[in-house]
């Protein structure tokens, strides 16, 4: 079992910049890759990015530029730094934790999900 839980969601302005982290317990986190996806009202939960056991990362197209994945084994953590934010980027974002130590940009192959954080960005 895996527990993730995720902070650092909130309100800001256009151009402006959110950093959101997630704690992982329970399974050995360092060989697990971790991803994040955000989920927009009325809309599908949509990948956003993930890493990999070694640090390989890969990005939704929209977002790549502005947002960076990073994980510290050491701590337990994986963080998506989000810069230049944007209205359309306003989405309850969650971190997911993979069986596997390849990142995945499909939503099934992630089997522990955080509760979800709300990041609201004004125009």
């Amino acid at each position: 079992q895996v527990q993730l839980v995720e902070s650092g969601g909130g309100l800001v302005q256009a151009g402006g910049s959110l950093r959101l982290s997630c704690t992982a317990s329970g399974r050995t986190f360092s060989s697990s890759a971790m991803g994040w996806f955000r989920q927009a009202p009325g809309k599908e939960r949509e990948f956003v990015a993930a890493i990999s056991w070694s640090g390989a990362t890969n990005y939704l197209e929209s977002v790549e530029g502005r947002f960076t994945i990073s994980r510290d084994n050491a701590k337990n953590t994986v963080s998506l730094q989000m810069n230049s934010l944007k209205p359309e980027d306003t989405a309850v974002y969650y971190c997911a934790a993979r069986i596997g130590m390849n990142g995945s940009m499909a939503r099934k192959d992630y089997s522990y999900w955080g509760q979800g954080t709300q990041v609201t960005v004004s125009s």
